[in-house]
């Protein structure tokens, strides 16, 4: 009979729990949402093997834990527990480990260096907690409240390393910081608990920068690698990170197409989305049915810069989505705030074509201003925001199948 082991928290969501616990072990796991009045019921239950647990019952379990982990005691907070063979709960805290091999990865190094902790909430107590295992300089809480706040940032502004703890840019509040990077003259590197969105704006500013980043995707997969372990009674399997992140990033990361008027973005697109099995997503279609009239009308009537404005509402809605094949429009590039709606959760893939074989048939722009003056205006665009580049061919099939090849 298979253990059972799942997560618990009040409100649990698109959790992706389930999804990289499938790579861990042959057991099941439930998603228990559970209310504060349900909670001394569900933990004297015995319904589980084991849990991962998550907001709001961090330390609401530790009472119901027989003993605790060195990590768990020390920070204060247990977010997996197991069951021994009499029925008795351990308590662990994997965050630590998580957050050190998110920096790892990220080839952030904290030894010596100022760092701020943006958040002073139980993930702020774990983070901490491995900086101080990792031999950081100075490091200093950053809250609303409190000596160090966002109304005195200044005085930190020789931070070396910026790590946000905080909710603030998670979905679905994209593109929200919880502060600006201007002014931090010796910054090395950032860092975001975050996972959803991939990118956060934070982590977006500080790519900007050409600063490494790392985002909390890492952490979550590898504090899931060792809460598996310690479910099943097993020695580290570090390698399993880069399959629960390869499996992950596979599934839930767009691809977004982008490329000149006309280049076969919607059909390669409509293709694409065939063949891997996702949603497609057309955003000149949407910003059509949106506005209850086509392309053409819109910029006629509206002008072009309405257009471009609900050109951004729908995209910023699409890119917040998540495992979508999304065809842009050729003008996309034309607005910087769109950069950052792509980058957030998408691989950007430019398709080429050559001018000659673009097709303007109802293509308003592309009639009026003309293909080569609307290239020169785009196509260093294209090339700055694209992640790859593919080749378009006349056979959308087989131009789906090299940007399928292209993004494995």
């Amino acid at each position: 009979m298979k253990k059972t082991f799942g997560l618990l928290g009040q409100k649990l969501g698109h959790s992706y729990s389930p999804m990289i616990h499938s790579y861990l072990g042959d057991y099941e796991y439930p998603l228990y949402e559970v209310s504060p009045d349900d909670l001394d019921g569900f933990m004297k239950s015995g319904r589980f093997d084991g849990l991962n647990v998550t907001i709001p019952y961090k330390q609401a379990v530790i009472p119901y834990c027989a003993s605790l982990s060195d990590e768990a005691r020390a920070i204060g907070s247990v977010n997996t527990i197991v069951r021994d063979s009499n029925g008795l709960l351990h308590g662990f805290n994997t965050d630590r480990h998580g957050f050190s091999v998110m920096l790892e990865r990220g080839k952030i190094d904290p030894r010596g260096k100022k760092t701020l902790v943006l958040g002073d909430g139980g993930s702020a107590r774990a983070v901490r907690a491995a900086l101080g295992g990792l031999d950081a300089g100075e490091v200093v809480t950053i809250s609303r409240r409190g000596e160090n706040h966002y109304g005195n940032i200044e005085r930190h502004y020789d931070a070396e390393i910026i790590i946000n703890t905080t909710p603030v840019g998670m979905y679905p509040g994209n593109g929200l910081s919880p502060l600006s990077l201007e002014g931090f003259v010796r910054l090395e590197g950032a860092a975001d608990l975050i996972y959803n969105p991939l990118r956060t704006k934070l982590l977006l500013d500080a790519g900007r920068m050409g600063l490494p980043c790392a985002g909390g995707l890492t952490m979550l997969a590898a504090q899931a690698e060792m809460a598996g372990r310690l479910f099943l009674g097993l020695p580290a399997r570090p390698e399993l990170v880069d399959g629960i992140l390869n499996g992950l990033i596979g599934k839930i990361r767009n691809i977004a197409l982008i490329g000149m008027p006309g280049s076969g973005k919607s059909s390669a697109g409509k293709a694409l989305a065939e063949i891997m099995g996702r949603p497609f997503s057309d955003t000149d279609e949407l910003i059509a049915a949106a506005a209850g009239k086509t392309i053409p009308e819109i910029i006629e009537n509206d002008g072009e810069e309405a257009f471009r404005l609900l050109e951004t509402r729908v995209l910023d809605a699409e890119t917040k989505k998540h495992g979508l094949v999304i065809a842009t429009g050729g003008g996309v590039v034309t607005r910087p705030e769109n950069l950052d709606l792509l980058r957030q959760n998408s691989l950007v893939v430019y398709l080429k074509r050559e001018l000659s074989g673009l097709d303007t048939a109802g293509r308003p722009l592309s009639r009026n201003i003309g293909i080569r003056a609307l290239a020169e205006q785009r196509l260093h665009l294209y090339e700055a925001w694209s992640d790859r580049s593919v080749q378009a061919e006349s056979d959308p099939g087989r131009t789906a199948s090299r940007i399928r090849e292209e993004v494995q």
